[in-house]
């Protein structure tokens, strides 16, 4: 799977409520917070720190994409792709080669002109399309652990991940082992 899918996973991990880790998550960083998540994925922006606005837009397109990971999840891949294609048509997806300064031509997913947060999320909205229309649909997933329900995207050999992170996976484990050792006693 590609860097866009795992920076997909981070920006929507990072942006919407729930729980994570069996733990209360508020889906809210701060411009700052965010803008940091954004430099380690080697962004076109990595000195812009966006505004409120921009980050609610961000917030509300990953909001939709989290709904493509639950349609998954739920074996209804028609909803996933409906929605998938939802997004990329609302965020004007489309492939662009583009050029900065000296750098070599590359493969942009956002209009030219495409605002801050569109431009993060048509690029999003695409990997999670490409992952849709191949056999691999089946590895995006949400984290079986109780009280976590992060999204994560399955890149291990034999497709079995069911955990968002090694945390909540050991967290699993421990609660199994407890139990195990509770109707030993």
């Amino acid at each position: 799977m590609s860097d866009v899918v795992e920076t997909t996973v981070r920006l929507v991990n990072l942006l919407t409520p729930g729980e994570r880790r069996g733990r209360e998550y508020a889906g809210e960083p701060t411009g700052q917070e965010l803008a940091a998540a954004l430099a380690v994925t080697g962004s076109q922006y990595p000195e812009h720190l966006p505004d409120d606005a921009e980050v609610t837009e961000l917030r509300a397109i990953t909001g939709r994409l989290y709904t493509v990971f639950a349609a998954v999840e739920d074996g209804d891949l028609d909803r996933a792709c409906a929605t998938a294609n939802e997004v990329m048509a609302d965020t004007r997806a489309m492939p662009v080669l583009s050029r900065h300064g000296d750098e070599p031509w590359h493969l942009h997913f956002h209009a030219p002109d495409a605002r801050w947060a569109p431009s993060w999320g048509a690029p999003m909205a695409t990997s999670l399309a490409m992952v849709l229309g191949n056999a691999t649909a089946e590895r995006l997933g949400i984290c079986s652990a109780d009280r976590c329900d992060r999204v994560f995207a399955d890149t291990s050999r034999n497709g079995t991940r069911r955990f968002c992170s090694t945390a909540c996976q050991n967290r699993v484990k421990a609660a199994a082992f407890r139990a195990r050792r509770r109707e030993e006693a």
